[in-house]
């Protein structure tokens, strides 16, 4: 006779796509600075995506995805709003606290990351750290903010109270309107040298990642070269970065417009989410995406 206090060795199936309350111990090793550290090191790249829940943050570390990135493109993606402008602090804690649940539930090893949204680090450092220390406490282990030049005693201050920091350059999205639209960004002589300089005060500033947004390859691949402790995040960069990031729903192509130049969607070869997920993890690993002859400039 079975034990009714006995919980069942299969757990059966839960509704509305909950979680388990809990997994087997993962056979991958928690993400951390210095496995990042470790990677860049033995030349693996490092795989990134955005995400917004529970579930898809619990699917994502599942297919391997080593680091979540909570981006404020939620307030495009989930919020539709026609730019990352609008989205507020709060909404970002809520967002963080989601998919750090969603990691704990399944007793997750990705890195988590949450952006600084619009108008939340520029006032001062002070405010800086304010707006961090809640990103941290609702589960992320690292804050992304935008900018270089004066970002850079901003990102000072923060790595030397703790907060570990990614960088953003390149296309930032939430001066889009300052930079005149979605457009490549470090293609002059000019504009590629204020972008190196800046990369290189960031890392001096401790940043330990840095998001390369719509720069061209070659500059990406050289910054990536100059920056052994900053490890660089491509999207729309080519393939010579330490890393890739892209936008969840634009990998499963869940987008009704026209598809970035940099953009694949994983999901039209693939039989589950989870199988894209997977399928873009091993075309990172491997080498095969991005293909700077289709996906960068």
């Amino acid at each position: 006779m079975t034990d009714p206090t006995t919980p069942p060795s299969t757990p059966s199936g839960t509704p509305y796509g909950t979680l388990p309350p809990a997994s087997p111990l993962p056979q991958r090793r928690p993400v951390s600075l210095p496995r990042l550290q470790q990677m860049r090191e033995a030349g693996e790249k490092i795989t990134m995506l955005t995400a917004y829940d529970a579930t898809f943050a619990a699917v994502a570390d599942a297919a391997g995805v080593e680091c979540l990135l909570v981006g404020d493109s939620l307030g495009m993606v989930c919020q539709g709003l026609h730019s990352t402008v609008g989205v507020t602090l709060e909404t970002m804690v809520y967002h963080t606290e989601s998919v750090a649940r969603g990691l704990r539930r399944v007793q997750g090893t990705a890195w988590l990351i949450a952006d600084l949204p619009y108008g939340s680090y520029a006032e001062s450092r002070e405010q800086a750290l304010r707006s961090a220390c809640e990103l941290m406490r609702a589960g992320a282990h690292m804050v992304k903010l935008e900018g270089g030049g004066w970002t850079a005693p901003t990102v000072q201050f923060l790595v030397e109270r703790g907060v570990p920091v990614c960088a953003h350059l390149g296309l930032t999205p939430q001066t889009v309107h300052a930079l005149g639209g979605y457009r490549v960004q470090g293609k002059t002589e000019q504009a590629a040298q204020t972008l190196r300089r800046h990369a290189h005060e960031l890392q001096d500033a401790g940043a330990t990642m840095l998001v390369l947004e719509m720069v061209p390859a070659l500059l990406s691949a050289e910054l990536t070269q100059e920056l052994q402790h900053c490890h660089t995040i491509g999207i729309g960069a080519g393939n010579g970065t330490a890393g890739q990031v892209l936008v969840l729903h634009d990998m499963l192509g869940l987008n009704l417009g026209k598809m970035a130049k940099f953009v694949h969607n994983f999901m039209q070869d693939a039989d589950s989410v989870r199988g894209a997920m997977e399928a873009y993890v091993q075309a990172v690993k491997q080498g095969r995406f991005p293909d700077n002859t289709l996906h960068a400039w």
